[in-house]
């Protein structure tokens, strides 16, 4: 691995972090309904108003020891834990999409076609992360986050011949309407709701981005990952099927692992078969 390719690495990773200092924002306004441009980022204990030199990503928190310099109340830890995840997200994208044989040897209008897709896949898992945060901690899922994302999603896929705008729409289609009979369905058996519309919305936007192909695989892994998990809490929590566990991340989690493993997983599914 050259020099230049570690470089452009690191770039990808505080890229990540930056942007993961922004999604804190996103994470803590949204549900509120407030704006996450103004004010400027404040402590919610005193008001004190952060300087850039304590909002560096992951390391003003560990030069901090995670208090906060106003007040030394304590910053909670999920602040550099979404920084870092975005990091990790935005550097394992750019490995995946952007390997060194690639940059060194394709020609340039396909590094820069694979520059868009990774693009299109960062602010992808960036949405995905504020979604995550903020369905395990008030179970919603912004509108202001899945709608915008179903329309950028779309657009994008005219630019992107590995996506296409019709497997796009398909995608749209089939993801919305595939978890809406879900939904409808439980209802009807449960006589109760069991799935939230953002949900439905979310699976929208992720057929935009990733195209039909995709949902089979997000609904089956969330669906099971999320049982295994969902039992689990009951069993150490005492509840019963009625205790409310948001399905948001674990389609969350099933889009990046369709994203980085997705194929490979497919192909050793259907090859146990042969």
């Amino acid at each position: 691995m050259s020099t230049p390719y570690v470089i452009y690495a690191l770039f990808a990773f505080v890229l990540g972090a930056v942007v993961g200092s922004f999604l804190n924002v996103c994470i803590c306004r949204m549900p509120q309904g407030e704006s996450v441009v103004t004010p400027p980022s404040h402590c919610p204990k005193c008001d004190y108003r952060i300087r850039w030199y304590d909002n560096i990503p992951i390391l003003s928190y560990l030069l901090l020891r995670g208090k906060c310099r106003g007040c030394r109340a304590p910053i909670s830890l999920m602040y550099p834990l979404v920084e870092l995840l975005n990091a990790l997200l935005a550097l394992g994208l750019f490995l995946r999409i952007l390997p060194p044989r690639l940059l060194a040897e394709a020609p340039l209008d396909i590094v820069m076609r694979q520059g868009g897709v990774f693009a299109l896949l960062f602010v992808f898992c960036s949405a995905l992360v504020v979604v995550t945060f903020i369905d395990l901690e008030h179970q919603i899922i912004p509108d202001s986050i899945t709608l915008p994302g179903i329309v950028i999603g779309f657009a994008a896929s005219f630019f992107i011949p590995q996506l296409g705008w019709v497997n796009s729409l398909i995608g749209i289609v089939a993801g919305g309407g595939s978890l809406l009979l879900i939904a409808y369905g439980y209802e009807l058996v449960a006589k109760k709701e069991g799935m939230g519309g953002g949900d439905v919305k979310l699976l929208a936007m992720m057929g935009a981005f990733l195209g039909w192909k995709a949902i089979i695989f997000i609904i089956f892994t969330a669906s099971l990952i999320g049982s295994v998990i969902g039992v689990s809490v009951m069993l150490a929590q005492k509840k019963d099927a009625s205790l409310a566990i948001p399905f948001g991340p674990f389609l969350a989690g099933g889009a990046v692992l369709y994203i980085f493993y997705g194929k490979r997983i497919i192909h050793w599914y259907l090859s146990m078969g042969s």
